[in-house]
C-alpha cells in the first residue's frame, strides 16, 4: 500500500459490470485507503483518474482473449486520439497470452509509447500500477523541470519493456541483439522497415539474425508462428 495523495477515480459502468465483484471490492478498498473518491459513470475508457488537476485515461484489459484481439486494438486506436494522457494495462498471466500480445502489438500498427502499454501478471498488480501512474502524472504537473525529467525517464523504462518484449520474440534474437538494434536503428517501426543489408552495416548482428529479423516483419507465416527456442 502507498499514500497516493488522493484524487478522483471515474470507472466505466460497462467495465465495472464485466468484472468479478471481489475485484471491484478490492478496487474500492484500495482507493479508499489512498484517499481516492470512486464514481461510476458512462465513459469510453475503462477508468479516468484526476490527480492534481490532471486527467489520465486507461484501458484495463483484465482478460486477454487471444481469439478476440482486433476489438481491443480498435478501442486503443480510437481513444488514443481523444486523450492526451492515455495508457493501456494488459493482464497476461500465461505464456500463451503473453506471446499473443507480443505478436499482436506490431501487427495492429501500434507505435511505441503512443499509447504506453503495460503488461502485468495479475489484476491487483495492474490496478496498483494504474493508481501509481495517475498519482505520478499529477505530481509531475506540479514539479519543476528536473522532476519532470525524472518522470519521463520512468515512462521510457515502461516503453523499453514493450520494445524488448516484441524484439526478443523474434526467434534467435536476445536482449543484447535488441539493445544493439535500438541503438543503431531505433524504434520497432524503423527495424521493421530496415533491410537485411542495413542491419548488417549498422549492427554487430550476424547475417543469419539479420535475415530472421527481416523475415519476421515481412512474412506473416514467420511472425505468426510459435517462437523456436
Amino acid at each position: 500500500m502507498f499514500n497516493a495523495g488522493g484524487g478522483v477515480c471515474m470507472m466505466s459502468n460497462v467495465w465495472r459490470d464485466e468484472q468479478h465483484p471481489s475485484f471491484i471490492n478490492f478496487i474500492s478498498c484500495f482507493l479508499g485507503a489512498n484517499s481516492f473518491r470512486l464514481n461510476f459513470v458512462p465513459i469510453a475508457p475503462d477508468l479516468i483518474f484526476n490527480c492534481g488537476g490532471l486527467s489520465v485515461a486507461f484501458i484495463f484489459v483484465t482478460d486477454w482473449d487471444c481469439n478476440n484481439i482486433a476489438s481491443t486494438f480498435s478501442r486503443v486506436q480510437k481513444l488514443k486520439v481523444q486523450f492526451a494522457h492515455f495508457y493501456v494495462v494488459v493482464t497476461l498471466p500465461t505464456k500463451e497470452q503473453n506471446d499473443s500480445f507480443v505478436r499482436s502489438y506490431f501487427n495492429y500498427g501500434m507505435e511505441l509509447g503512443r499509447p504506453t502499454f503495460m503488461p502485468v501478471q495479475d489484476l491487483e498488480m495492474g490496478f496498483e500500477k494504474i493508481v501509481k501512474i495517475s498519482h505520478a502524472r499529477g505530481v509531475s504537473k506540479r514539479q519543476d523541470a528536473i522532476s519532470k525529467l525524472k518522470a519521463e525517464r520512468e515512462w521510457s523504462v515502461q516503453e523499453m519493456d514493450i520494445y524488448l518484449r516484441v524484439v526478443t520474440s523474434i526467434p534467435g534474437i536476445d536482449g543484447h541483439d535488441a539493445n544493439s538494434l535500438n541503438q543503431a536503428i531505433g524504434s520497432i517501426e524503423a527495424i521493421a522497415k530496415a533491410s537485411k543489408e542495413y542491419i548488417l552495416e549498422n549492427t554487430d548482428l550476424s547475417a543469419e539474425k539479420a535475415e530472421k529479423i527481416t523475415r519476421f516483419f515481412r512474412d506473416s507465416k514467420f511472425y505468426l508462428g510459435p517462437k523456436i527456442s
